[in-house]
């Protein structure tokens, strides 16, 4: 069956191929960022992990916007770290046939992408943290964050849509 949606999950890389993927398939696009509060972008900035209890409302918000895309006949990809399994199912409760894209990294792989990014208020630093809250999930399609972002997205849609690979 193919997905309504996606919830693109992990500790990197996210954005960049939520947007990609939303492009090549005509779907909405919404980065989990965006909708923190003022609160918790403080809180991450200045390098202080966030609780369960600073995430509840924003969670709610997120599967809010889910569910409307839904409602409204529209497709949503979301990318969200939703690192715990307790967090993908407040995000998921009440969709339908959502896709869960886990991308999978390294530690040094991904402290060298996040070290180098800027403007973004999630610090490196945060990084261990994130890693020791991840629960993998058992019930994604796990992707190398190392693989080339054309590479992801060929993969993708040849597992959900049944597209063939285009030519490298």
């Amino acid at each position: 069956m193919q997905p309504t949606g996606f919830l693109i999950i992990g500790v990197s890389g996210k954005s960049t191929l939520g947007k990609a993927l939303a492009q090549k398939l005509g779907w909405d696009f919404f980065d989990a960022d965006d909708f923190h509060s003022p609160e918790n972008v403080a809180k991450m900035a200045a390098g202080i992990p966030l609780t369960d209890s600073d995430r509840m409302p924003w969670l709610v918000t997120l599967n809010y916007q889910l569910l409307s895309c839904l409602h409204a006949d529209r497709h949503p990809i979301l990318a969200c770290s939703a690192l715990k399994k307790k967090y993908r199912a407040q995000l998921l409760e009440g969709t339908h046939a959502i896709g869960i894209l886990y991308l999978k990294g390294s530690y040094d792989l991904i402290w060298s992408r996040i070290s180098a990014r800027q403007g973004h208020y999630m610090k490196a630093e945060m990084l261990q943290s994130q890693f020791e809250a991840l629960e993998e999930p058992d019930d994604a399609y796990v992707l190398d964050v190392s693989m080339p972002l054309k590479d992801m997205l060929d993969t993708i849609c040849a597992e959900y849509f049944m597209l063939k690979r285009s030519a490298k």
